[in-house]
């Protein structure tokens, strides 16, 4: 068992230590951002977007999870591995959720699953943790329902809205979630959900006031092209430096600078 576990993630909230979490979809990522100490590890079906080059995450099918959780749970040793479970493979009955959760459990060796919606996914999350399966909420910007939303847009801005928000949470909660993502949430919205429950926050998008916090690796490392969303924060530059490499090969190899008598056998 790797060493953090829900009860590590509990007890961090009650010490107010912020958790960290990022997403990996491969065996490589996964070792580096496990070794670097984060405490959760998404295997997100965003990789719809930065692996496969989809414009959402809907087409993302269950056998893709599972093999990309695969790699990543392979080169995990200390943090927690999360598995995404994409587009109705969970929303037509809490026996469906139950039969395919329970499949990437066992197949992948990640240690819970994540869900996205609130209240009415409750009677779902009920079933699957009375079966022993931990589940990660997600609220606010729920990607699956991006084209029921109107597109990707800060949730709960209206009174009714947060409200919304606030009973989705602690539906949550009481259905047995150990964890609630809040996705493009406004911060002091944010802020109240998380002082209002007693399971872990992870925000992206959501402010500081969430119990930690969340980026997509690709996103964090500088490899997405194009505009970001306000919330993401490029800590390196990945994809130029990745460029340059691979430009400088191309001139040496073109050249016969390379390989030299260095490089050679």
């Amino acid at each position: 068992m790797n060493a953090i576990t829900t009860r590590h993630l509990r007890s961090q909230k009650r010490k107010h230590e912020k958790i960290v979490m990022l997403t990996a979809y491969d065996f490589t990522f996964a070792r580096i951002v496990d070794e670097s100490g984060v405490d959760i590890i998404l295997v997100g079906d965003s990789l719809g977007n930065v692996v496969q080059g989809r414009n959402t995450t809907i087409p993302v099918t269950l056998d893709e999870m599972i093999y990309h959780t695969t790699l990543v749970a392979r080169g995990t040793q200390r943090a927690m591995v999360v598995g995404d479970m994409p587009f109705m493979t969970y929303q037509i009955s809490p026996e469906q959720a139950l039969e395919n959760c329970g499949r990437l459990l066992k197949e992948s060796g990640a240690a819970a699953v994540k869900l996205e919606g609130g209240l009415k996914m409750a009677e779902t999350i009920d079933r699957l943790t009375s079966a022993g399966i931990p589940v990660m909420g997600h609220a606010g910007l729920t990607p699956q329902s991006v084209h029921q939303l109107g597109g990707f847009r800060v949730q709960g801005k209206k009174d009714k809205d947060a409200e919304r928000l606030m009973s989705d949470a602690k539906a949550l909660e009481q259905a047995g979630a150990f964890s609630i993502v809040l996705e493009c949430v406004p911060s002091d919205l944010a802020a109240r959900v998380s002082e209002h429950i007693k399971i872990p926050t992870i925000g992206i998008g959501a402010g500081a006031g969430c119990d930690g916090q969340v980026l997509v690796l690709h996103d964090l490392l500088g490899l997405t092209e194009g505009p970001a969303p306000k919330f993401v924060k490029r800590f390196a530059s990945l994809g130029s430096q990745a460029r340059e490499a691979v430009k400088q090969f191309i001139t040496e190899v073109r050249s016969g600078d390379y390989p030299d008598e260095e490089h050679a056998y």
